[in-house]
């Protein structure tokens, strides 16, 4: 017996080793290929990147929001976790039979409790292969590599409880209530003699052991890479908030002293940086995101989980040709692998089509690109932080400033802000003509201020949307007329305003974004401004998150930060009641981009009469209007309109008034209504404008512009 357990013992450290070198082979090979990518900036925000340690890899706050996948998830990871401890014990006693991880009178209690937590783990991987299989949930693949871990992860379970029944038996132990399960295997295998049972056993302990370094080695060579890739994505996530947009530094003279044509944005793999690298391998191939695309859910050729899957499936092959290393392990029993295959002759022309591919067409196709909203709800229901919005905005980037491609409609507004500041190429000289339609309001200019020899606190940035559109210009009349009944000293640029580069900038021309902001950030800087109010989520969030990027800080509110502030201060008071049903729309680029939830639902709610109710898909989970990253300019000519769907969701509520604060979300919704012919019965208003009914008494009826 002392020879076969120094045989076993040898055998056991030869696997074992092996299997950790493969691991360790793989896992420098997938480092390899992401340090292909640029190198990215880490800011130094230690306790917030140790807070979404504990909040979303600990926590399991995003995946908790599908409740039922969540609490597989978490049954599955603590349960892997706590149970390694088993792991160890059950190893333990083929190396030493007769004994045990050495806990003295707290043994029993570890023995029930790791049963505890198999049982749990085996619940759910049932619970995971029906919702897989037999449910067929949408958003989850199907197929045997998709089902490959539950078979490990079972094989692991079943494999220590039968080894352990097995090991009751061969040892003569009593049965116990500490490990009911064994027991109750142990029963079983009664019949067997002790030499039977020891090898039953060891039979057990092997399959337990090469299941378990199988598992090992084929964690990141796989979808699975995400148990190491998404902690370490979570860490070491970009921005954390914002969905703030990498500048670009065009210097001219460097251009000009290269022989090669000049390049922007991202036009081969190696073009993104190493987190955006990261990302691909930290998918988990779950479809969050994709279940709540805008542009998915209404037909679209838009995937983000696809993106990144092709992407990464694309980095692997390159990644294989650049530096040689295989792909797959063992890369003996994956030779026939194009992965394997390339890093072995990186001169074959199989390697040399992986390098010719292009990333744009070959890979992914320009309409997916262009189908996206920048809306950022994929970024927020993925568990492990990826960001889909910034690759996808450098991949239009060089699509428009690279190779000069764009969509007919985007391009032509994107000529209207270069040449007259707003999309409609109407006259700059027209910008402030807005206020003259009602000359009651005191609307002053930056200038006529400097005239009067008075001053202003807030610069109200009126947008382009507010100074040219007729519907717009109502909420911005209103919010002006709000801001007189409160005693707010503001002003507006008036035709010295700009676009403010939002729509530029998602669209992915770069160089006029950046145009617009070195001109807005010198009127800022001249009128001497430290504080802008907006209706335009859009100019807020550029404002505020990116114009820092270009040497221009203010504080930055939304109109209903500030209206909610007034409210709060009592400087307005909502006296007439609006006997209405209202819910309430959220703008991405406030919400998700700001977090900013609160303020427009507490202005709704401090009005007399109003019955608010929200929208099933509300706040951080709230759908998209289909205008966000520059779709306001483009028509839709695939799939359903995303601003119908949205609107189809306010009416469930079955509302009187669909409330928004964003002239953008505004006019889809008001479309969405025409669309569903339910104008006449459900009205659509900016929160200012409800509030300045309730203060001011006016008409429940808003026109809206044919």
């Amino acid at each position: 017996m002392e020879t076969l357990l120094w045989i076993n013992w040898l055998a056991f450290l030869s696997v074992t080793a092996y299997g950790i070198f493969l691991f360790v082979q793989v896992v420098r090979t997938r480092i390899a290929y992401i340090k292909l990518g640029k190198k990215a900036e880490f800011d130094q925000n230690m306790k917030q990147r140790v807070r979404d340690i504990l909040t979303f890899v600990f926590g399991q706050k995003k995946l908790l929001k599908d409740k039922k996948s969540g609490a597989i998830h978490v049954m599955m990871f603590y349960g892997f976790l706590l149970v390694q401890f088993g792991a160890i014990d059950f190893i333990w006693k083929g190396l030493a039979p007769d004994s045990h991880i050495p806990l003295g009178i707290f043994y029993p209690g570890f023995t029930f409790f790791q049963e505890l937590v198999t049982l749990t783990i085996l619940v759910a991987v049932v619970w995971a292969f029906y919702r897989r299989y037999i449910e067929k949930l949408v958003r989850l693949k199907r197929g045997f590599k998709a089902g490959l871990v539950l078979i490990f992860i079972a094989t692991l379970m079943l494999s220590v409880l039968a080894g352990n029944g097995a090991a009751i038996v061969w040892h003569g132990h009593d049965l116990t209530w500490t490990e009911p399960v064994a027991s109750s295997l142990a029963v079983v295998f009664g019949w067997m003699g002790p030499t039977a049972s020891a090898v039953l056993f060891y039979v057990m302990w092997w399959i337990h052991l090469i299941a378990l370094l199988s598992f090992l080695v084929y964690v990141p060579q796989s979808k699975h890479a995400h148990l190491l890739a998404g902690p370490a994505n979570v860490f070491l996530t970009k921005d954390k908030q914002h969905g703030k947009l990498k500048k670009i530094d065009f210097d001219i003279d460097e251009m000009e002293e290269s022989d090669e044509e000049p390049t922007f944005g991202v036009g081969k793999i190696e073009d993104l940086d190493q987190l955006q690298l990261l990302d691909l391998y930290a998918c988990v191939e779950c479809g969050r995101c994709t279940n709540v695309c805008p542009a998915s859910g209404s037909g679209k050729m838009l995937s983000p989980m696809d993106i990144i899957v092709k992407l990464r499936d694309h980095l692997t092959e390159k990644g294989a040709a650049v530096t040689g290393k295989s792909a797959w392990v063992p890369s003996y029993a994956f030779a026939g692998t194009e992965g394997n295959q390339i890093a072995a002759d990186p001169n074959s022309s199989l390697a040399q089509q992986v390098m010719e591919k292009d990333l744009i067409g070959d890979v992914v196709t320009e309409e997916e690109l262009w189908a996206c909203t920048t809306c950022r709800n994929c970024e927020d229901a993925c568990p492990v932080m990826n960001q889909h919005v910034d690759t996808i905005i450098d991949l239009r980037r060089y699509l428009v400033m690279t190779e000069g491609k764009m969509d007919p409609e985007a391009q032509r507004a994107m000529m209207n802000i270069e040449r007259q500041g707003n999309p409609w190429g109407l006259s700059k000289k027209d910008r402030e003509n807005w206020r003259e339609t009602d000359e009651t309001l005191h609307i002053p200019t930056v200038k006529e201020l400097k005239k009067e020899g008075e001053e202003f606190e807030y610069l109200f940035w009126v947008s382009s949307m507010g100074s040219y559109d007729n519907r717009s210009q109502k909420i911005a009349l209103a919010f002006a007329r709000l801001m007189n009944k409160a005693g707010v000293k503001f002003a507006i640029l008036g035709n010295k305003e700009r676009n403010s580069g939002d729509t530029a900038r998602r669209l992915g021309n770069e160089f006029l974004f950046q145009e617009l902001a070195e001109k807005n950030i010198k009127e800022f800087e001249k009128n001497d401004v430290k504080k802008i109010v907006t209706i335009d989520p859009h100019a807020y969030n550029i404002f505020k998150n990116e114009y820092p990027d270009f040497g221009f800080e203010a504080e930055v509110y939304h109109h209903t930060e500030l209206l909610a502030q007034l409210l709060d201060e009592g400087r307005l008071k909502p006296e007439q009641a609006i006997n209405e049903k209202i819910t309430y729309h959220d703008s991405c680029y406030l919400g998700r981009y700001n977090e900013v939830y609160d303020p427009p639902r507490f202005i709704l709610e401090s009005i007399p009469g109003v019955q608010y109710v929200e929208i099933e898909r509300n706040k951080e989970n709230g759908m998209c209007c289909g205008a966000g990253g520059g779709m306001m300019w483009s028509e839709e000519t695939t799939g359903n309109r995303v601003n119908i769907a949205r609107t189809e969701q306010a009416l469930e509520v079955v509302p009187s008034t669909i409330s928004s604060a964003c002239p953008y979300c505004l006019t889809m919704l008001t479309d969405g209504t025409k669309a569903k012919e339910v104008e006449d019965d459900v009205t659509t208003q900016d929160v200012a404008e409800v509030l300045e009914r309730s203060i001011f008494g006016e008409p429940a009826k808003i026109d809206q512009p044919a």
